[in-house]
């Protein structure tokens, strides 16, 4: 018979954590920071996939949170030590959905010619919630990249992803007939 497993382990009551291999870190070491953070964004891609009736989008959104989970564990194995765990990939075949998708979505939306407002609509909002939240854990994960051993698909994948819910936000604006909020600086107000 398997060991029920606790979700509470009383070993982080001290402001520790564990990394996949054991090593302990504060709670505000950037691995915990970088991995922290795409999970949030994996916790609003879920509530995001929740308000959709388009399938596809389901599923592409589900791969995505995959993905996040894999890139998740892979921030979060300290790689000092020797790690027997087999761990998931991100690969490069994962960036071409995202940019086959983008490319798919820009076909039909209108140029951009101004700096957008999120907003709009509450698919949208979200969508860029989902956009600013990715593009945080890039500048975590980059500056993790700078003192310690990160994949660099991994990089490359957070980079695209935040670029696929701008692109996503505009098309679930352009199915529900909502026009982009176009950015207009009042220059006037900077005299």
């Amino acid at each position: 018979m398997e060991k029920e497993w606790k979700i509470y382990t009383k070993t982080g009551d001290k402001g520790e954590t564990s990394l996949l291999g054991g090593t302990r870190v504060p709670k505000y070491h950037e691995r915990i920071e970088a991995y922290g953070t795409l999970d949030e964004l994996n916790s609003f891609i879920g509530h995001l996939r929740d308000q959709l009736i388009d399938l596809h989008l389901r599923e592409i959104l589900l791969s995505i949170q995959e993905n996040l989970f894999t890139a998740e564990s892979l921030l979060a194995t300290d790689h000092s030590v020797e790690n027997t765990r087999p761990l998931p990939r991100l690969s490069e075949a994962d960036i071409l959905v995202l940019e086959n998708e983008m490319d798919s979505m820009e076909l039909h939306l209108p140029a951009l010619s101004n700096f957008i407002l999120p907003g709009g609509h509450p698919l949208v909002s979200l969508c860029h919630v989902c956009r600013t939240i990715c593009r945080r854990g890039e500048r975590i994960i980059i500056k993790l990249a700078s003192t310690t051993e990160v994949d660099e698909i991994l990089i490359k994948y957070i980079n695209r992803l935040s670029d696929y819910f701008f692109v996503l936000a505009r098309e679930l604006a352009y199915i529900n007939n909502i026009a982009d909020l176009p950015w207009k600086p009042d220059v006037l107000k900077q005299k």
